[in-house]
């Protein structure tokens, strides 16, 4: 056993940071079904967007002030869309009316990235500072993957503590438990609402550009994203921030020790996973008490 954790350990560390750009777009896409109860299939678009952003700022090569100022253009990108798909879904109550119209807009956004950047895969360089490698176990290892690791788990630890903590966290939850009642006290739910959407969207287009060093910008990498994502929500538990969290974690692992050792069986290990999960707990293995969080 302990031979076979020294083999793998750092192809478990890679899906650790799998997991945690999973994470940043799988709880967007929980948060936005466990709120506004909308399927948004135009997720993964939202986050190849993202991807691209790297590519057009960063240019090949990248200082950390420049891959900040990206990161802050990702996400203020990502809260435009949110805001634009809220509006856009917030008459639309059939899920698969909303399934269909997002599913559009993913579509007719890919092919408008696709016209502007082409069809091949681009690349996008890491910040200066964190292209270099540590040792870890006698092995070299990106240090750009454990600071995305890092990256993400503080942005988990906003997320709580900002839903937990906070007067716009009470907000949210209350909105979600008594929309009536909320508004019946003069609070504009449908702001609290697109605002959710909008952050779901930011964390997507922020996740597509942090994952953009390791897995590129590409056509089609959007329904990849999309897939895993969902996979993560159903897993982890709709609107859940833990089960996200969860989620993530296990997918993660999943897919990278699946493709290092069972390459063409690992996807119907993943699936499988989820089908077993479906099976036994139904709503996820960490689902939102209230369907807020």
């Amino acid at each position: 056993m302990l031979s076979w954790l020294d083999a793998n350990a750092l192809t478990m560390i890679n899906g650790v940071a799998l997991a945690a750009v999973l994470f940043l777009i799988a709880v967007g896409l929980s948060l936005i079904f466990g709120t506004m109860n909308v399927l948004n299939l135009a997720h993964g678009a939202v986050s190849l967007t993202g991807a691209y952003i790297g590519v057009a700022l960063l240019d090949g090569s990248a200082t950390m002030p420049n891959f900040i100022v990206a990161v802050l253009a990702a996400a203020a990108v990502g809260l435009v869309i949110g805001g634009v798909l809220a509006v856009m879904t917030s008459s639309v109550k059939d899920h698969l009316r909303q399934a269909l119209l997002t599913l559009g807009v993913a579509l007719i956004a890919g092919d408008v990235l696709r016209e502007i950047f082409g069809a091949d895969v681009e690349s996008v360089p890491a910040p200066a500072g964190l292209d270099g490698a540590v040792s870890i176990l006698g092995r070299q290892y990106p240090l750009y993957r454990l600071s995305i690791i890092a990256v993400s788990a503080v942005i988990a630890i906003l997320l709580y503590l900002v839903l937990e903590r906070t007067r716009v966290g009470a907000m949210v939850r209350a909105t979600v438990a008594d929309r009536a009642m909320v508004e019946a006290i003069g609070i504009r739910t449908n702001l609290v609402l697109g605002g959710v959407f909008g952050v779901g969207a930011a964390l997507a287009s922020i996740g597509g550009l942090l994952a953009a060093p390791i897995l590129g910008a590409q056509p089609g990498l959007d329904d990849t994203v999309l897939l895993l994502g969902l996979v993560v929500v159903v897993v982890g538990g709709l609107g859940s921030l833990k089960g996200a969290l969860v989620g993530a974690l296990l997918v993660g692992q999943l897919q990278t020790l699946g493709v290092a050792m069972l390459s063409e069986y690992a996807s119907f290990l993943l699936f499988g996973a989820m089908a077993l999960v479906l099976l036994t707990r139904p709503r996820g293995l960490l689902p939102a008490k209230t369907g807020a969080h």
